[in-house]
């Protein structure tokens, strides 16, 4: 039991040491600005995206069209996408 909560912790600590490098290139791709930039075995597609969100509970406490309209926010940002190239062969 002890060998699994260890290597459980193993495991997370090298997770999140990954996730700071994802973070870390993922920004410098998205400073490149928005297009298709293409690897060897791989392509990412950074796009600006605009996203709005409901305040919820403003809504809740008043239900008219307009207060929903008055509460309503908008976010953009930059969103990055990683695809990988087909290995078939296209006839």
């Amino acid at each position: 039991m002890a060998y699994q909560i260890d290597k459980l912790a193993a495991i997370r600590a090298h997770i999140n040491f990954l996730k700071e490098e994802e973070a870390k290139v993922v920004e410098l791709l998205k400073k490149r600005g928005t297009g298709t930039y293409k690897g060897t075995e791989h392509y990412v597609v950074i796009s600006e995206v605009t996203r709005k969100t409901l305040d919820m509970k403003a809504v809740r406490a008043k239900l008219s069209r307009q207060f929903i309209q008055a509460n309503t926010n908008e976010s953009t940002s930059v969103q990055l996408r990683l695809m990988g190239y087909s290995k078939k062969d296209v006839a």
